[in-house]
């Protein structure tokens, strides 16, 4: 019988950002970094174009950036993440309509982890109304997509990022 770790290792906190007005960017990227602290990494301004979904709520224009966080995160009650993110959507709503959307989650050396409020069969209940979900898992020295990744997880250029932010944790570890 294997014996349980008692700590896992740490991990990469990271946290996707979207809005159709540039000084929401500004504003969320500010408010994330009181709570999780100093930024390690920050993509260049992305194009959100692989859905219409949000559309109604945020406008056609949707830009994204992908960040990192350079304190290291422990697993025990991670659902917490979601939760301050969901208050800070909260937070910068306007007429009952969110202008940011901030989706975290992590790296890990194996995969990326997403959050959700949502529940689907991929999905694993944490704790407070949050699930998670194995986006990508890291094999033959990259990230890959699972068939429910997100198309834009799933591209090479997010994958690129995503690789990036995996050397920047394996590069912490040691």
């Amino acid at each position: 019988m294997a014996k349980p770790r008692l700590r896992p290792n740490r991990v990469k906190l990271i946290v996707s950002i979207f809005s159709s007005d540039p000084g929401q960017f500004l504003k969320a990227k500010s408010a994330l970094k009181r709570i999780f602290g100093r930024i390690d990494f920050e993509s260049s301004v992305l194009d959100f174009v692989h859905t219409n979904y949000y559309y109604e709520e945020f406008g056609k224009e949707l830009k994204r950036k992908i960040l990192s966080f350079k304190k290291l995160i422990n697993l025990k009650n991670i659902y917490n993440v979601k939760l301050r993110t969901n208050a800070l959507e909260r937070k910068f709503s306007k007429l009952g309509k969110r202008t940011v959307n901030i989706d975290p989650g992590y790296i890990d050396l194996s995969k990326l982890v997403l959050f959700s409020t949502k529940d689907y069969s991929h999905r694993i209940y944490l704790d407070k109304g949050i699930f998670s979900e194995v986006t990508l898992f890291y094999k033959e020295k990259s990230f890959n997509g699972w068939p429910w990744t997100y198309p834009d997880y799933g591209s090479k250029l997010y994958i690129d990022i995503f690789n990036s932010v995996r050397q920047i944790y394996e590069d912490q570890l040691h």
